[in-house]
């Protein structure tokens, strides 16, 4: 994958949080950390997604899935 440099700034806590997460974890860097972060706010992003886009209703898949046919009919 292509990266690209970004510069951030954080405050103290958070840089400390960063830093010691990188040694606990055994990260080879700040920008390790942060990338992973980064993803875990994609995917709940993503799940979000999913949990909205299954609460609408599709009439069509209605009609669909209540047509009198069981499963061992197939």
């Amino acid at each position: 994958m292509q990266t690209e440099k970004l510069s951030i700034s954080l405050p103290a806590p958070l840089v400390q949080f960063v830093e010691e997460y990188k040694q606990a974890h055994q990260c080879k860097s700040r920008a390790v950390v942060i990338e992973e972060a980064l993803e875990l706010l994609r995917q709940r992003e993503l799940e979000q997604d999913y949990r909205e886009a299954s609460r609408e209703v599709d009439p069509a898949w209605e009609v669909a899935t209540a047509d009198g046919l069981a499963d061992e009919t197939w």
